[in-house]
């Protein structure tokens, strides 16, 4: 058996909770491969909004085995309330979870150090999330990490060590906390760890490998999204994870012949979170008009999201990059009652065309815009393709033509039933 991937192709908020949720029946097992809790995945049905964080996205289905990787950072606190929330709405969480010995722990002085650098950087901020994150990965990478495992391996010891190294840090930015406050900080982190403890810890890549042997069907899902990605996307203002195709590989143990369908989610228009470039980026009415319509808030933070039309020339760099099999294109809806759409085709810059994704998206960049009729038709109670109007298929043809990949999956709305499998 091979593994399915579904990962975003944007800046993240593609609708990658409510796709896996959809895909889930197919599947025996859903493993989450990288990221932290600054993702938010939104799924909505049965009149209920759920927002999961660390946890896959396959835990509302049929009883199939959920796995957080060793690519994943984890927030004992963050995970705490998420899983008791789920468990209080009768998830038996517990039964179906299994969590990698090897993902990274969020510490209380993650967070501390998070905010601190934020600060430092004044005028240059990144626009994190606040969560701790790239602080984690960053003694992740230099092997300073405290894993999940480490909780029945000298744990206090490894604790301390990282403890005082982060103090240290802190106060040579300036920011010593308070020594009541971090106690605080510390008693809840640790009663969190003593929750974790009452799930099932497993050394996940012997656990994937063996379901995968036993003929098992795997649906790995990514976090944040292609552009996001630490080496391919807009850098420095990315996350601090691998969130491509080969992530799928590193962050669960899954060697790279084992990959097979890869599902490549994208918008029908473009929107970011925080700081960065973004060369398709509407600042006028029609910007907000998409915020608006398609209710553009951070899942995570509430944060406004920026909005523009959809960029193809990122968007074919971002298929190259994962090997995308089929597309998934989300909030189509949203898009529903204006007079035309537009698709970014090329970059102008410095006077010259290009269809390539450049090395660097900061510098002046022009985008160049193809313009289609719209649809002025309301699609969110359609049930098949044939409902579909002409200007929305010719839509469609269009983005296929472009992006060379076919487009599968259409979502209209954010319900799961508002989910539309075209024939291939």
């Amino acid at each position: 058996m091979k593994v399915d991937v579904l990962l975003g192709l944007q800046w993240g908020d593609e609708g990658k909770g409510k796709v896996v949720d959809v895909l889930t029946p197919r599947y025996d097992v859903v493993a989450r491969f990288q990221g932290g809790p600054n993702a938010g995945h939104t799924l909505e049905f049965e009149g209920k909004k759920y927002v999961l964080r660390s946890i896959p996205s396959g835990i509302f289905q049929h009883g199939q085995i959920n796995i957080i990787g060793n690519g994943v950072v984890l927030d004992p606190v963050l995970f705490k309330q998420e899983a008791e929330e789920l468990e209080k709405s009768g998830v038996e969480l517990r039964s179906i979870l299994r969590i990698s010995k090897k993902v990274h722990l969020i510490a209380p002085t993650h967070r501390l150090l998070d905010a601190a650098n934020e600060k430092a950087k004044g005028g240059k901020k990144i626009g994190t999330t606040g969560k701790g994150i790239g602080p984690t990965y960053t003694d992740k990478i230099s092997r300073n990490g405290l894993r999940l495992g480490d909780v029945f391996h000298n744990f206090d010891e490894k604790y301390n060590a990282q403890r005082e190294m982060h103090l240290s840090r802190l106060k040579s930015l300036d920011a010593t906390p308070d020594p009541e406050l971090l106690a605080s900080l510390e008693d809840t982190w640790m009663d969190a760890i003593e929750y974790l403890k009452g799930f099932d810890i497993v050394d996940s890549e012997f656990l994937i490998n063996s379901l995968l042997k036993e003929g098992k069907s795997v649906l790995c899902e990514g976090a944040q999204g292609t552009l996001l990605d630490v080496d391919f996307g807009s850098y420095p203002f990315v996350t601090s994870s691998n969130t491509i195709c080969s992530g799928a590989c590193s962050g669960l143990g899954v060697a790279p012949n084992r990959i097979g369908e890869v599902f490549g989610i994208f918008k029908a228009y473009c929107t970011r979170v925080g700081s960065g470039p973004f060369p398709t980026e509407l600042f006028d009415a029609t910007g907000q008009r998409i915020r608006d319509l398609g209710h553009e808030y951070g899942a995570v933070t509430g944060r406004e999201r920026r909005c523009g039309w959809i960029d193809l020339v990122a968007l074919k760099y971002a298929i190259m990059i994962n090997g995308v099999t089929q597309l998934i294109m989300m909030k189509s809806d949203v898009l529903d009652g204006f007079d035309e759409i537009k698709a970014c085709t090329a970059y102008k810059i410095g006077g010259n065309l290009t269809t390539q994704f450049p090395y660097s998206i900061e510098e002046d960049i022009e985008p160049v815009y193809t313009t289609l009729p719209g649809w002025k038709t309301d699609m969110t109670g359609m049930q098949s393709e044939e409902e579909f109007p002409t200007q929305f298929k010719d839509y469609i043809e269009f983005l296929e033509k472009e992006l060379e990949t076919p487009i599968t999956i259409v979502s209209i709305g954010p319900d799961r039933k508002q989910t539309i499998e075209r024939k291939k």
